[in-house]
């Protein structure tokens, strides 16, 4: 029985890996088939949660995944909508594991060059909404932290919400396809600072504090900044954990 018990923990998280996948390649295949047409509208999150029997942030992964491979949009307080098959997009970027040191180099490069930007544009064109969003990401992590949990649906939140704050559309697409194709990365890399540097984890959160801060002061300087450390810190934690 304790045997059973044992073998039945690791093929559930594999499961639970798997799913995002599995669930983005299932509305795909409708899509395939004609079943859901350019322009139809997908079940809410809430929906697609009970008819798959999964969580929020897993119905949250699949929809960003086809995000990614162009085969839907998210119309912000509206929903995912199907694309026309010419509006879908080509580019695709290859996944990374944590430990190809020079790969991971490449595309955190790429994600500090687009996130530095979006979040000075942030700290210039964000609305009281745009900051209210921000601001209750910021909390969700800190509820998060306290109770012990990793907070990587919040932490994505954050980072989604500083972006949908430039209101440039170009900006978004390409922010919501890099946060798909490295997402896996970043969560290996919170429960490594969770698990093996407690002591990084408030420091992470006030990171993540000064960002708020610069964007809610309307700083464009401050907010580059912040948003620079954040990202250049985040690299050497990735580091410490690959030499570790």
């Amino acid at each position: 029985m304790a045997a059973a018990q044992m073998t039945a923990s690791p093929l559930s998280q594999v499961d639970r890996r798997l799913l995002p996948d599995e669930i983005a390649a299932s509305i795909n295949a409708r899509v395939q088939r004609g079943e859901l047409q350019p322009g139809d509208r997908l079940p809410s999150e809430r929906e697609l949660c009970e008819q798959h029997g999964v969580s929020r942030s897993v119905v949250r992964e699949a929809l960003s995944q086809l995000k990614s491979d162009g085969i839907v949009e998210t119309r912000r307080g509206s929903g995912a909508y199907v694309l026309e098959r010419d509006q879908r997009q080509s580019f695709r970027m290859q996944d990374v594991a944590i430990d190809e040191r020079d790969s991971l180099a490449l595309v955190m490069e790429l994600i500090v060059t687009v996130e530095v930007a979006a979040t000075r544009l942030a700290a210039m064109r964000r609305t009281e909404q745009d900051l209210k969003m921000i601001r209750r990401a910021l909390i969700g992590m800190e509820y998060e932290i306290a109770n012990d949990r990793l907070g990587d649906e919040q932490d994505f939140a954050f980072h989604q919400a500083i972006v949908e704050a430039t209101h440039n559309p170009h900006f978004i697409a390409l922010s919501s396809h890099l946060e798909q194709g490295a997402r896996r990365v970043i969560r290996q890399a919170r429960t490594n600072t969770r698990d093996r540097h407690t002591t990084s984890v408030e420091a992470v959160q006030q990171e993540h504090q000064a960002i708020y801060d610069a964007i809610k002061e309307g700083s464009p300087k401050a907010a580059e900044r912040a948003a620079y450390a954040h990202l250049e810190n985040a690299a050497k934690r990735l580091d410490m954990y690959l030499k570790s």
